[in-house]
């Protein structure tokens, strides 16, 4: 009997052993398939709580902004992989702050995600720059002076429409009951060409009809 408790104990320490060295195989810096570029749609932001904490970014007249770009597997994603504490230095996370509505999350999505591409800071940012800088933002979405209301799959016919070579395999609308939330689009790791990606495509919004409210206007 003491010999089969001790075989037990030796079995269930073995499997604790290996529950780190398995997630830390799938957290390695520069190890993904592809990325996700996140755009926030920050009207959305400002009226369900923005304006009400007096957040900056609502005294702007943002439209879409980068929530982020995400380092991604073909199923699940890394985050927080080593060498992400850090300090990001302070004139890095201001010159995010043109496509960025927050310092704040410069720093979060840098430790939660950015850690994960096998970059220095200023190369990844470089790189969620650039990525911004190649999607083309549709007419109909930049000049927003009035709530309206628009279907979850026009706005993804727009987006394609406005961005050779992206189809509705490679981005997807996210949605709460309320409001239009973010537009999510997959890239390869070039950041030129877009990448399929069911299992983010399969997160869309399922509302027939999402809000948009409006944009600030500029000051």
């Amino acid at each position: 009997m003491i010999r089969l408790v001790v075989r037990l104990l030796a079995f269930v320490c073995s499997l604790t052993l290996s529950v780190p060295a398995l997630a830390e195989e799938g957290n390695v810096p520069g190890q993904f398939d592809f990325y996700v570029l996140s755009l926030s749609w920050s009207p959305s932001y400002c009226e369900a709580i923005g304006t009400k904490r007096a957040e900056p970014q609502c005294s702007r007249p943002f439209g879409f902004v980068v929530h982020g770009l995400w380092p991604q597997f073909e199923h699940g994603y890394p985050s927080d992989c080593a060498d992400a504490n850090g300090r990001l230095p302070e004139p890095l996370i201001k010159a995010q702050l043109d496509i960025f509505p927050a310092a704040g999350l410069v720093v979060h999505e840098w430790k939660k995600h950015g850690s994960c591409a096998g970059l220095e800071p200023a190369a990844y940012f470089a790189a969620v720059h650039k990525a911004f800088a190649g999607i083309v933002i549709p007419t109909t979405l930049t000049h927003i002076d009035k709530p309206q209301v628009s279907a979850p799959a026009d706005i993804i016919k727009d987006f394609s429409a406005a961005n050779s070579g992206l189809t509705a395999a490679s981005v997807t609308v996210a949605c709460n009951r309320q409001r239009l939330e973010e537009i999510r689009i997959c890239l390869n790791k070039d950041l030129k060409t877009f990448h399929p990606c069911p299992q983010v495509v399969a997160a869309a919004c399922r509302q027939e009809k999402t809000n948009l409210p409006a944009m600030r206007a500029a000051n």
